[in-house]
């Protein structure tokens, strides 16, 4: 469902810290300037884009938009901010600019951005802010906390999806390991969004509509000590004429069984944590996922579990699976699915051989593509720590830089080429193969004409004037939208659900050589002949000359 560009749904408020005072003093001292210096109706561009792409990979999920726009509806410095801007800023600072900021909102300003979900590069702006000087930069440091974190932690997400295999689905369970309860809640929403199917976070599942998953902890098993702890369970069959049955005497019926068919001694399983399961899958018997590695996966964990599976399908239930936590995650997987296809042959049970195996145990992206060569039986995954920390890389870097005041464009210069901005208004087209593949990123200046299909157009390197091609592209592909225009959100906001079909869509519309992990081939951003002679001629304009003596 797609949400009213006037009407935001309560589950779509923004937290509440997502204010005018979310930002860095020097934005509120340089709007002072502005305002004192006659610049409050000057109207500023600003590009918001970053450097290079994380984790070492050629491509970045942008994500954040939605939040961005949330904010500039909610934009309005309250009483109390202006009464505490008082305190902090110097005496000197005129009364007048205190009642300029309490009036201030966002319908001046125009937002061009590219689609929520897209994949995107470096150099290319993820937003175009337009408005006056004072009001764009006031909103700078809040627009990059919302979209900096949104996108990096989307895009590894994207990237573990891409390591586990399409096939394989991946929950998110880091939120014991974020970094404080508001990282926790936006890593479950992007993280979703970046192709995992499901997370632990129940907040997250209310919120968000994301698909809530989770069994027991290891507390659960070891919470018990024999079976005196169980009261009596009689559970009723899927039959609806079935009468109920002793679950209890239902499981020690059928561990007895599959002791003899395992060949393993019954006394040796922990009959604790037979009882745990039995408690469990009591609960749920139509969801029973065990943890099997407590005590001891194979002399154990493993045949526990396929006691109570083997009596849940007695009485029509179908179990989940198990997970593992700890050990060679690749081994036991193998290892399981082999008694898991011998149980389902021996006791005529054809869906056991398929039951599934979730691992979890801190996993990284290096892990998933380990286990893929050492080709593992693992149908889930549940990763935490590393995902929603991106320890890998801890940010993204996104930059905002003025490139136009008053029609005249801007540039900063730098002994680094890639802090050297690319100056004045810009739009930016998505130029596609002929077999429908991403080829190239081309920026222009807005006064030029758009690229046509199968039409050449001239694509250079932003600053090596040797590089340069021709493309014909099969399709071209307008990026920038106006998404917020004259106080209001110009496009109707997209849910979750549809950007992270759009993310999948997007990512597939990359090369393979593109998305590998190891060297992957680098994706073209270019400029067309026209700015990139605007460029240097501003740049030379705008460097000093050196003198020799």
């Amino acid at each position: 469902m797609e949400n009213s560009p006037e009407l935001l749904s309560s589950s779509d408020v923004p937290n509440g810290v997502v204010q005018p005072l979310l930002t860095d003093l020097y934005q509120i001292t340089m709007a002072y300037a502005y305002w004192k210096g006659e610049k409050r109706n000057a109207v500023a561009v600003f590009d918001l884009y970053f450097r290079r792409s994380p984790f070492a990979g050629e491509f970045t999920i942008f994500a954040g938009l939605g939040d961005c726009l949330k904010y500039l509806q909610k934009f309005k410095f309250s009483e109390s901010d202006i009464t505490y801007l008082k305190s902090v800023l110097p005496s000197t600072t005129e009364p007048e600019f205190f009642e300029y900021l309490q009036n201030l909102d966002a319908s001046k300003i125009t937002l061009y951005a590219i689609p929520e979900g897209t994949v995107v590069f470096p150099r290319i702006p993820l937003l175009r802010v337009e408005g006056p000087l004072p009001v764009a930069q006031l909103l700078e440091t809040t627009l990059l906390t919302l979209i900096n974190y949104a996108s990096l932690v989307a895009t590894n997400a994207a990237r573990f999806k891409l390591a586990a295999g399409e096939e394989k689905s991946l929950l998110e369970f880091g939120l014991r390991r974020a970094q404080g309860p508001d990282g926790g809640l936006t890593a479950s929403k992007y993280c979703y969004l970046g192709g995992f199917d499901g997370t632990s976070n129940v907040l997250a599942g209310k919120l968000y509509g994301i698909p809530v998953r989770g069994t027991h902890a290891h507390a659960f098993v070891s919470s018990f000590t024999s079976f005196d702890e169980l009261s009596e369970i009689d559970l009723k069959p899927t039959n609806e004429n079935g009468e109920k049955k002793d679950f209890i005497a239902l499981c020690k019926k059928w561990l007895s069984q599959v002791a003899r068919h395992l060949e393993i001694v019954e006394e040796q399983t922990n009959s604790s944590e037979l009882a745990a399961f039995i408690s469990y899958a009591s609960a749920f018997p139509t969801g029973f996922l065990a943890l099997v590695d407590t005590y001891d996966v194979f002399k154990s964990g493993i045949p526990n579990f396929c006691t109570v599976a083997l009596a849940l399908n007695e009485l029509g239930y179908r179990s989940i699976g198990i997970r593992l936590d700890s050990g060679d995650l690749a081994y036991q997987s193998k290892r399981i699915r082999s008694i898991f296809k011998s149980i389902g042959k021996m006791f005529k049970v054809p869906w056991f051989e398929d039951v599934t195996i979730v691992a979890s145990n801190d996993i990284n992206e290096d892990t998933l593509h380990s286990l893929n060569e050492q080709v593992h039986e693992i149908d889930s995954f549940g990763i935490g720590t590393h995902l929603v920390t991106c320890q890998r890389q801890p940010a993204l870097g996104c930059v905002y830089k003025l490139v136009e005041v008053d029609g005249k464009p801007r540039i900063k210069l730098s002994h680094e080429v890639e802090k050297v901005t690319i100056p004045g208004r810009k739009q930016v087209f998505r130029l596609y193969s002929h077999d429908g593949k991403a080829l190239i990123d081309l920026l222009q200046r807005v006064s030029e004409p758009a690229p046509e299909e199968n039409k050449r157009v001239l694509c250079r390197h932003p600053f090596s004037e040797s590089k340069r091609a021709y493309v014909n592209p099969s399709r071209v592909e307008k990026l920038h939208v106006v998404f917020w225009k004259d106080g209001k959100i110009a496009k109707p906001l997209r849910s979750l659900q549809e950007v992270r079909a759009d993310t999948i869509a997007s990512i597939k519309s990359l090369r393979d050589d593109h998305k590998r992990a190891l060297n992957p081939t680098p994706y073209k951003v270019s400029v067309t002949d026209d700015l990139y002679r605007f460029l240097h001629k501003l740049w030379l304009d705008n460097a000093p000359i050196g003198e020799l003596s």
